[in-house]
């Protein structure tokens, strides 16, 4: 976050190119408010002693006073004033350069007005010194800094959290089987690099050698550790588990999932928030009316006749009072926590706006495989037709079909494996060119084949059950056991698991669901009976996705598209929220609003609902630092104080500093 308010303007590198040098910069403002509040608190203490009018409050004038005591007030007030007051008088300075006045303009011209005001009185002015009101105001001024700046800094972390995961060095490989540890950075392309048991993963890779597990859940959000063998990628920064690997780099630098990771949150905390420009321009309105009201304030005292002193008070408070420190603050935290949260999980906002438009969806267009079904053959239903029963047709087929590699027969096996199926290894086993397979499983003669097949031989059977499966567009073969037709089995690309969830939390907030696909309208219509869809599209071309996503726009509707970000990408581009999912370590999808790392449709749900979350806080936070001052201002001014309701410039800050930190736990409360 740039705290433009706080007078550093300084252009700070981005974590990816100086780990650390947003981090150091907001870690040195933490710093310098504790150590101003500190030492200014240490010399307000001979100030309020040397107070005459909390003296007499305190009835301690006689035990206290002493000759030149004004003096000694004047000393220490002066600095406080010159070294506690110092943030806000350079801020004051900052503010007026870019024409922009702001919160530092209001309390350094408050502090000023009375600090002059009572240097003026010390030095002979009839008046009433209010050394001991400046003081404490700048202790508490600086006291509410030094917190949110914590809230600021805890919130801004994220960058740094995820350059941390990468360690420093790696354990490069040579030639002759010798290690050397070098930098991360001097790693190339084609590199082996050892990565031993419980150490990250230095960059992206491929296995080489070796099994082992790896938690990459501070990446992906994937809360279970993942099977990694030869052949499969690893991501950079994830942890390596139970065995040694051998890694062979496939990425450095820029191009590596974790620093596009990196730059897809700093984009998306730079992005500027349609809900933020409303902030800004209500803070700078706030600071106007601030300054002329408390003009206002004080000409309309003198005007009823009181002190001097007395209209400078009330001047002084409502300045402090209306400080719009709550109000700069309310969304620029919501939107670092949200888009810390949101990397965390797996969710990469590419563009805030169009993460603000996810909360008001009206549907949501899913492409189908990959992202509602998981993209492979997988068996869906088995029809015993000899009274056997269904494992007895699935353990047969399985044994045949474990010695085939066809995508076909790896869901059969799969299916038998899943339902804890045992069954013997098929021997004599021969394919049956484009019709299927035949072999013996325990002594039996076993075939599966086609429904050509049986065609072929006059012998297709006319079971309705098996004449739905076929309807519904899925792959039918059958089981012969010595040559007599005892079933079939149905096969499809199967529902995710997930989905069905994923489409009832989008339901439940009103969003409908709906799914594209390339297939024929029998699959589609089986899908989207599966999962209760409102509407389908089937049969659609890569290049008439975009076109469908107009037809539901010109509905009236905001839309959502859900796709893999490759071939879906006009369509991503033409609805008001592209989502790209499933991008594993292709991150850099440039036609995505929002990158989903995972395969899973319940993250769209938790998109949506994460977009939701952080709009209603965004508004709590502006109902809060704008509604504190509708009321606050007035009281400061002075309304109530025929009745005996004053407020001084010192509980004014008290309650300014209340706002600002309501509103920064308010926007940590996101997290839960």
């Amino acid at each position: 976050m740039n705290h433009e308010h706080h007078g550093h303007q300084g252009q700070a590198a981005t974590p990816a190119q100086h780990p650390g040098g947003s981090g150091d910069h907001h870690t040195h403002m933490v710093a310098d408010f504790r150590r101003r509040f500190w030492i200014s608190l240490v010399l307000t203490v001979p100030v309020v002693a040397t107070s005459a009018m909390l003296q007499h409050l305190f009835g301690l004038r006689s035990a206290l006073a002493f000759p030149g005591d004004t003096w000694v007030s004047f000393a220490f007030a002066s600095a406080v004033y010159v070294y506690g007051g110092w943030p806000f008088l350079t801020g004051l300075l900052s503010e007026l350069r870019r024409w922009r006045p702001g919160m530092m303009t209001l309390v350094a011209i408050a502090i000023s007005v009375a600090y002059v005001y009572s240097a003026a009185v010390v030095l002979g002015l009839p008046g009433t010194i209010f050394f001991w009101e400046t003081a404490t105001l700048i202790d508490i001024m600086l006291l509410g800094h030094w917190i949110e700046m914590r809230s600021v800094l805890g919130a801004s972390r994220a960058l740094e959290q995820l350059v941390r995961l990468l360690p420093a060095e790696a354990h490069r490989l040579g030639g002759d089987g010798s290690i050397e540890d070098v930098p991360v950075s001097a790693l190339r392309h084609g590199d082996r690099v050892l990565v031993k048991p419980g150490e990250r993963v230095p960059t992206d890779g491929v296995v080489a050698e070796g099994r082992t597990s790896v938690n990459q859940a501070m990446l992906t959000g994937e809360s279970q550790p993942v099977e990694k063998g030869e052949g499969d990628e690893v991501i950079g920064g994830s942890v390596n588990g139970e065995a040694a690997i051998t890694l062979q780099v496939t990425k450095t630098g820029a191009d590596t999932y974790l620093s596009q990771v990196i730059d897809m949150v700093r984009r998306a905390q730079e992005t500027r928030s349609r809900t933020q420009d409303l902030a800004n321009r209500a803070a700078l309105w706030l600071t106007l009316v601030a300054l002329g009201g408390g003009a206002v304030t004080l000409t309309a005292w003198l005007a009823l006749g009181r002190e001097f002193d007395f209209a400078l008070e009330r001047m002084v408070t409502v300045m402090v009072i209306a400080c719009p420190h709550a109000l700069g603050l309310a969304v620029p935290l919501v939107v670092a926590v949200s888009t810390s949260l949101s990397a965390r999980q797996g969710l990469l906002i590419r563009d805030r706006s169009a993460f603000e438009r996810a909360r008001a969806l009206d549907a949501v267009l899913f492409d189908k495989t990959g992202t509602l079904t998981e993209g492979r053959f997988g068996v869906t239903d088995v029809v015993a037709l000899d009274g056997g029963g269904d494992q007895s047709v699935l353990r047969l087929a399985a044994g045949l079909e474990s010695r085939s590699e066809h995508p076909i027969a790896a869901g059969i096996v799969r299916a038998a494996a899943e339902r804890g199926l045992g069954y013997g290894a098929a021997a004599e086993f021969v394919a049956i060119p484009g019709k299927g397979a035949q072999g013996t499983v325990d002594g039996v003669a076993v075939k599966v084949v086609s429904p050509g097949y049986l065609r072929e031989h006059g012998r297709l059977p006319g079971d309705p059950r098996i004449a739905a499966l076929a309807e519904q567009g899925k792959t039918v073969v059958y089981v012969l056991r010595d040559d007599a037709v005892i079933g079939a089995i149905g096969l499809a690309d199967i529902v995710r698991a997930e989905s069905r969830e994923a489409l009832a939390r989008l339901r439940r907030r009103g969003v409908r669901v709906m799914m594209l696909t390339g297939d024929a309208a029998p699959v589609a219509r089986w899908v989207a009976g599966e999962l209760d869809l409102d509407e389908y599209f089937a049969e659609v071309l890569p290049d008439q996705k975009a076109a469908k996503v107009q037809e539901v726009q010109r509905r009236g509707m905001a839309v959502a598209m859900v796709g893999d970000g490759v071939n879906d990408a006009p369509a991503l581009v033409q609805a008001d929220v592209g989502i790209a999912i499933g991008a594993g370590t292709d991150v850099a999808v440039e036609s995505a609003d929002i990158v989903l790392v995972r395969s899973d449709p319940r993250d769209v749900a938790a998109l949506v609902e994460l977009a939701g979350a952080t709009y209603r806080k965004m508004v709590q936070n502006l109902w809060w630092a704008t509604g504190y001052n509708a009321v606050a201002l007035p009281l400061a001014a002075g309304v109530l104080a025929g009745a005996g309701i004053l407020l001084s410039p010192a509980i004014g800050a008290v309650l300014m500093s209340a706002s600002t930190v309501i509103v920064a736990i308010n926007a940590r409360r996101l997290r839960f």
